[in-house]
């Protein structure tokens, strides 16, 4: 009896398809993960800015405003000429003082020397993934949140 050892086109070709599904379900996952890094990381550019226009304001004793632009997705800093941009597909809303809101869709949350601040909301969200960044009116103190 001369049994030959191997395996055939058919073992092979499911084996293959089987390891191949696995990584397509892997990927799926490191896409989602990936996608809500990239989001926690934009939602910590904004508080960065913020905290840095607040600090600006109190150590120059002039006012500091934080441009956002929900037309465009995107931000500047008053004393900046760096325009900052969110990705088209996240939403931006934005929850502040009527006054400061222009026609133009730009709100503006203003530092004040003293530490506080015009106050204000902003919200970003893609897809399901959604953060709130709060900005306290009395004391300037910029929180954000996993919503």
């Amino acid at each position: 009896m001369n049994a030959s050892r191997g395996f055939t086109l058919i073992e092979l070709t499911v084996v293959l398809t089987v390891v191949v599904l696995g990584f397509a379900a892997v990927s799926t996952q490191i896409a989602a993960g990936n996608q809500s890094l990239q989001m926690k990381s934009l939602c910590r550019d904004l508080v960065s800015a913020l905290r840095y226009a607040r600090g600006q304001a109190l150590l120059s004793g002039q006012e500091v405003a934080v441009a956002i632009d929900l037309a465009e997705n995107s931000y500047r800093l008053s004393n900046r000429d760096k325009v900052f941009t969110f990705a088209k597909d996240i939403e931006l809303t934005l929850e502040i003082a009527q006054d400061e809101l222009s026609a133009d869709e730009v709100g503006h949350i203003r530092f004040y020397p003293d530490g506080s601040s015009s106050g204000g909301r902003a919200v970003l969200e893609w897809g399901e993934i959604k953060y709130q960044v709060d900005v306290n009116w009395l004391s300037g103190k910029i929180d954000y949140v996993l919503v």
